[in-house]
């Protein structure tokens, strides 16, 4: 049977074929649909999300150590925080066969940087797999596992945007069964104490030798011989690209394998050819390698290392080949930033804090990071998973060592706030802060596309489970004054700020209502009802001074010919927070 897969629907048949039992993630583009779409197979595989990447790895880890076979997904960043266990078990080996898929983003569509997790690889001395289009997504998960079991190590499967969410064909298979592999007590092998460890430093040296030879022996790294006058050393989807430009015109040496490098392969292949390109997307990773070897290449002198690679680029600056585009007038197309979505319960909380004076407002990861745009303008920070927490508190630590009156507030998604937020709220109540701590709880893991979390009362197959209570959590923590708040109150948002501010120590403030978006459970629909309505702008009651619009919600625009606002009733869920900033009474609420 075959079916057209994108390369993360891909790589969950892969985990079924394979035979794997336990996966976790958590979720962040563009990884996220792996779990998603291993959860379905719940009869073989049990599917997680963790509360942040390093739980998933652990997770993963235990299950190998055990003689499971086990997958972790995340994006490029979260590889960040999972590294600390992945360089302890890339030390200790595995037990059944382990795959870590690290989803790469070139070009910075939804994170906070752009890094080239190849480099992990060759850091941890793991080896790694790259597939270059669906098929290979699917089959080299079932390679990865293979490699695992026969060098007793985790594998690296890197991805990237484009072989993520692109679509190709893809042959299936039956899955393949197997039995767990027999734990043996081992702390000699598995307890990375120093005595230990300092033989296991020894052994992973000679693991990487074998591996250096299966490189040149696999044939997952092939050559493809055409005109010889043109060689290109290529993997993932820049092979893709390059293909694309040179098609039969060039010969190609196609890496799947990438750490250790075929360097035997490598060297045939530069002998065979005129001119060498290393065609390959983000840093050089390829071709350092290979110039340290003193083999000749063109690569990053050319080809740029900033953002996604495509082929007319690589035409453009190997060929000096650019292609005509139809010329289009351009001056009418109206800008249309990202924005909160019409009746999200962020914009009411962020409506109200950009009113504050003398205040530093920490954001963190999610959508909620729109908040730093016009017109809101409510947010000064954005730095990584959790950090608005413990950027915050550091900043209130320094403003009261330098008696500065300004106030540090943290912003952060209820999600967030499980990955990493926990740790650094801790962190005030032990130091002895004063920061104001906001949890911004929509009922869900919104960016992402709606994935569970501990606090939604489901996990990622479905299964009804504990939900954490967010106050509850804050006081046992150490935080002593928690308050909720429905963030489409205004004047309820606002005096609890108020409330927040005047206190001499730390507080944090709920806000709960779901995500505009959100499929509501059957705990949302007992608790929040059905409340989805549309509100509607009186033409003769309306002055035209546009403070509805400074609220930032794309279902209101302004009429020139009338002067004055009018409601998309398309978009507008009568979340009423234009109602309420009206200072006419203008707009009403017209339909439940």
């Amino acid at each position: 049977m075959k079916k057209l897969l994108t390369g993360n629907e891909a790589v969950a048949r892969g985990a079924f074929e394979a035979g794997i039992t336990f996966s976790a993630a958590y979720p962040g583009t563009p990884s996220t649909e792996i779990l998603e779409n291993i959860g379905p197979y719940k009869e073989h595989i049990t599917a997680e999300w963790a509360p942040n990447e390093k739980v998933a790895l652990e997770s993963a880890i235990g299950a190998s150590i055990v003689g499971a076979r086990a997958l972790a997904a995340m994006k490029q960043v979260g590889v960040n925080v999972a590294a600390d266990p992945l360089f302890s078990f890339a030390y200790t080996g595995s037990n059944g066969g382990i795959v870590l898929v690290s989803a790469d983003e070139p070009g910075i569509h939804s994170s906070q940087n752009e890094q080239d997790n190849r480099n992990y690889a060759k850091f941890a001395k793991i080896p790694m797999v790259e597939p270059s289009d669906s098929q290979e997504a699917k089959d080299m998960v079932k390679s990865a596992i293979d490699i695992s079991e026969r060098f007793g190590t985790i594998v690296m499967l890197r991805m990237t945007t484009r072989i993520c969410h692109s679509k190709g064909v893809v042959e299936f298979y039956n899955r393949e069964e197997v039995d767990k592999k027999p734990y043996i007590k081992n702390p000699k092998k598995y307890a990375t104490t120093p005595a230990f460890a300092r033989g296991m430093r020894v052994e992973i040296e000679k693991r990487l030798d074998k591996l250096r030879e299966f490189a040149d022996e696999t044939d997952l790294n092939y050559f493809e011989w055409n005109d010889k006058k043109i060689g290109i050393i290529s993997s993932g989807v820049a092979y893709q690209h390059a293909k694309e430009v040179f098609g039969d015109s060039a010969s190609y040496l196609k890496l799947g394998f990438t750490f250790p490098l075929p360097m035997k392969k490598i060297r045939k292949f530069a002998s065979e050819v005129d001119k060498l390109y290393v065609i390959e997307e983000v840093e050089p990773y390829i071709e350092e390698q290979i110039k340290a070897e003193g083999i000749e290449c063109i690569g990053k002198d050319k080809i740029p290392n900033i953002g996604e690679l495509n082929a007319d680029i690589i035409r453009e600056v190997l060929l000096d080949d650019k292609r005509d585009v139809i010329d289009c007038d351009t001056s009418d197309i109206v800008p249309r930033p990202p924005s909160l979505c019409a009746g999200c319960p962020h914009r009411g909380l962020f409506y109200e804090l950009a009113k504050k004076k003398n205040i530093i407002v920490t954001g963190d990861i999610g959508c909620y990071g729109l908040g730093v745009a016009d017109p809101l303008n409510a947010v000064d920070t954005i730095i990584c998973m959790g950090a608005s927490v413990s950027a915050g508190h550091g900043a209130q630590k320094a403003l009261n060592r330098y008696n500065d009156d300004m106030r540090a507030v943290a912003v952060i998604g209820d999600s967030t706030f499980f990955h990493t937020g926990m740790n650094s709220l801790l962190d005030i109540a032990y130091n002895r802060s004063n920061t104001v701590t906001i949890i911004l709880d929509n009922r869900t893991t919104g960016m992402t596309g709606h994935q569970d979390n501990p606090g939604t009362g489901y996990t990622l197959q479905g299964m009804p489970t504990k939900e954490v209570d967010i106050p509850r959590l804050c006081n046992a923590i150490g935080i002593d004054n928690v308050k909720v708040v429905n963030p489409l109150k205004l004047e309820e948002v606002k005096g609890t700020l108020d409330w927040a501010l005047s206190l001499d120590e730390p507080s944090v403030i709920v806000t709960r209502w779901p995500c505009v978006l959100k499929r509501h459970s059957e705990l949302d629909k007992e608790e929040f009802g059905d409340y989805v309505g549309l509100c509607k702008v009186d033409k003769d009651k309306c002055i035209g001074c546009k403070k509805c619009i400074k609220t930032g919600c794309p279902a209101l625009h302004f009429d020139k010919k009338s002067n004055s606002v009018v409601i998309d009733k398309v978009q507008c869920v009568g979340c009423e927070i234009c109602m309420q900033v009206c200072p006419v009474d203008a707009i009403e609420k017209v339909g439940e």
